[in-house]
């Protein structure tokens, strides 16, 4: 099969969709891996390393003419374009609250796999775990630093010393970003508590993480409480194929302490706070009700050498598998990776998308991929 790797134009991205291992494995596989030239320049991969590896590398717009393109972030304003008519993209989609963008790829009869919601065999999101667990843990560094005084934070150092105390840390949800992020706090010495909407959730989150992180439901007067007495909150809520809901509201956020601090993991979907909105690793921060906010919405980014490797490694398998045996018999093969389908061919395979689209839902089926 023809693979394509483009460059990634999403503002501060670079990271790169498969990276040296991963293009090395598919070569040697017989499969013909295009990839633009300096796609890799952020992870410190050279288009002679990527020929090296047995990729051949293209000019950036042929990279878009394969029947599988793999890429990190979702289709950006002028991208969708180049998308071969026919192809396959297998990349986070992000397809929720874009319903212009959602009509613009179907119309091209693209096949589109989201990262985002692909299963494994346990229930859980293989792509998404690894981005979600350094979202995670960055979410307590960056956090540290906007909470100083020239960040704009209210002084307060995350771990405490002599004499003062350690930082308040709230983190919203219990998945792979919300553990990391609250293992990580307590870990540098804050008080932290975990709120999420399952008792299960909040029960497996006290096994794995102990006594060091307080647990809990995520009440509207829980949220409220500790909130009120954060210095650090971190957003982490997911939601498969729906917007994040907006649990602290504005009029919550204008009660925290001054020069608290809200980092938005959960930005890609729209926030955990009705003061949030997306930003850049250019310029990732702004003030709004007195409070910090940072949420720029591909943060993984930011430490990208680490994050193509995780994502290479867990998207290398889904990948063989298509090009190995074609995207239909894959999908028709691993219900995990089918429900990363979004558009088959240019049909919504989404009901909640299509809704937001005004375009007919119908449902992939297995029989249709024989």
């Amino acid at each position: 099969m023809r693979i394509g790797i483009p460059r990634e134009s999403k503002q501060g991205e670079r990271r790169v969709g498969l990276d040296i291992a991963a293009v090395a494995a598919l070569a040697r596989e017989g499969h013909e891996v295009r990839v633009a030239s300096e796609a890799g320049l952020g992870i410190g991969a050279t288009d002679d390393a990527y020929r090296a590896a047995g990729a051949t590398v293209v000019d950036p717009e042929r990279a878009w003419q394969a029947e599988l393109v793999v890429k990190v972030k979702e289709i950006q304003p002028g991208e969708w374009t180049s998308l071969a008519r026919d192809s396959a993209l297998f990349s986070f989609q992000h397809l929720v609250g874009e319903p212009a963008l959602a009509r613009e790829v179907a119309d091209r009869g693209v096949t589109a796999i989201a990262y985002e919601m692909v299963r494994d065999t346990g229930g859980g999101f293989p792509l998404l775990a690894p981005m979600s667990v350094i979202a995670g843990r960055l979410a307590i560094q960056v956090g540290a630093q906007l909470l100083t005084l020239p960040a704009g934070g209210n002084g307060t150092l995350l771990a405490g010393c002599p004499g003062a105390e350690p930082a308040i840390v709230l983190v919203l949800g219990g998945g792979h970003a919300g553990s990391s992020a609250a293992g990580l706090a307590a870990a540098m010495g804050a008080k932290v508590t975990l709120l999420t909407r399952s008792a299960a959730t909040r029960d497996a989150v006290a096994a794995r993480l102990g006594p060091v992180v307080a647990t809990g439901l995520a009440t509207p007067e829980a949220i409220e409480r500790h909130a009120l007495a954060a210095d650090l909150v971190v957003g982490a809520v997911f939601v498969p194929g729906a917007p994040t809901p907006r649990l602290l509201r504005r009029a919550l956020v204008a009660r925290m302490k001054p020069g608290s601090v809200i980092v938005d993991v959960s930005i890609d979907a729209g926030g955990v706070a009705e003061t949030s909105r997306p930003t850049t690793h250019a310029n990732p921060t702004y003030v709004e009700e007195g409070v910090v906010h940072y949420c720029v919405a591909n943060m993984p980014a930011a430490v990208a050498r680490a994050g193509s490797a995780a994502l290479s490694a867990a998207a290398l398998p889904f990948v063989q598998a298509m090009a190995g045996k074609g995207i239909a018999r894959a999908l028709r093969d691993d219900p995990g990776l089918r429900a990363g389908v979004l558009l088959w061919r240019g049909r919504f395979t989404h009901a909640d998308i299509a809704a937001e689209a005004g375009r007919p839902f119908a449902a992939l089926s297995q029989e249709e991929l024989a």
